[in-house]
């Protein structure tokens, strides 16, 4: 791929910064702290790319004109609210018990910006869970500690393995990147300025 832009990815996020060595994309991460507050009003991708260009934004003043900087955010929405990283242990343990036996959407935005130029994409996949014990809920939060995950879950660990059984859509995006729309977009926008 041509590179006439310098590929900045702005996520802390292991899972993200792995897709992009998987892509084969040469890049650099930065990170910026954000407080990730969104306005009450929005709902499902709204969220996402509200908080994936808060993210972006941050950058304001800081990226050379060869840089594109590229953000992201993930939540589950699940009975018309978001569910975002869990707040402790129990907090895990309710997210978790809401989506037993039932479907969720998992939603990312993905955030491209230039100097001159911001835009963003969401995907929406959907997640289904056959029922969730209580003590395999209660043994995935003690071994696995998923409180960096929205929802609770990371599909790629052990209660994806046992507890997943249906998906709809793109399987990287409910990991945290949907990975074949991002690289469709820098193939399609990398070769000329934005």
């Amino acid at each position: 791929m041509p590179n006439s832009y310098k590929l900045i990815l702005a996520s802390g996020s292991p899972r993200r910064q792995q897709f992009f060595k998987d892509l084969d994309l040469e890049f650099e991460v930065r990170l910026k702290e954000v407080e990730e507050i969104y306005p009450e009003h929005l709902q499902a991708e709204e969220i996402t790319n509200y908080l994936a260009e808060l993210k972006a934004n941050a950058f304001e003043g800081y990226l050379a004109a060869d840089e594109l900087l590229v953000t992201s955010d993930t939540l589950v929405w699940h009975q018309g609210k978001a569910l975002g990283k869990p707040k402790d242990a129990e907090d895990a343990f309710q997210i978790l018990q809401s989506l037993s036996d039932a479907t969720h959407e998992v939603i990312t935005s993905v955030c491209f910006k230039t100097q001159t130029k911001i835009e963003t994409i969401y995907e929406v996949s959907k997640v289904t869970f056959t029922h969730l014990s209580e003590e395999a809920i209660r043994y995935y939060i003690t071994h696995y500690k998923p409180f960096d995950k929205a929802g609770a879950y990371g599909i790629q660990e052990w209660i994806g393995l046992i507890g997943i059984s249906k998906i709809e859509g793109s399987y990287t995006n409910v990991v945290g990147l949907p990975t074949e729309k991002v690289y469709r977009y820098l193939s399609q926008n990398m070769i000329k300025k934005l």
